[in-house]
């Protein structure tokens, strides 16, 4: 079973570090940051629950929406990676195959990489300059 907790512990950090901060935060970046991860987890997300098909873009819901854009989409990476983990060997949770499926890192490797780039958001410019004020 693959443990998804990092990420989802690194994900709803950053997103109440989001919805704590003051406007003029938000506008000096960290906001369009915060979007911008989330578009990633979401496109993520969607490569591995509906390989094949393009990812739609997250939309952007105002300044204030987006440290719960960011949650939403962390939680719904989580729920696919653990969706492809408990899929057969060699295939995908419905069951297309793997070679199809657009998908070329395992559900771990993925989780690793995810976690990183949540990390690394949290740790950016505009995140921590903004955290300070």
């Amino acid at each position: 079973m693959l443990d998804v907790t990092p990420l989802q512990t690194a994900v709803d950090a950053l997103a109440d570090r989001l919805r704590a901060l003051p406007q003029s935060a938000l506008r000096r970046g960290a906001a369009a940051e915060g979007l911008a991860l989330a578009r990633e987890l979401t496109a993520r997300a969607q490569r591995i629950e509906r390989p094949g098909e393009r990812p739609r873009e997250l939309p952007d819901a105002g300044m204030f929406a987006v440290g719960d854009q960011l949650a939403v989409a962390g939680h719904d990476l989580v729920e696919a990676l653990r969706a492809a983990a408990g899929a057969p060997e060699g295939g995908t949770a419905d069951g297309r195959d793997a070679a199809e499926a657009d998908v070329k890192a395992a559900p771990a490797e993925q989780l690793a990489e995810a976690v990183r780039r949540v990390r690394e958001a949290a740790q950016s410019e505009a995140m921590t300059r903004s955290a300070r004020m």
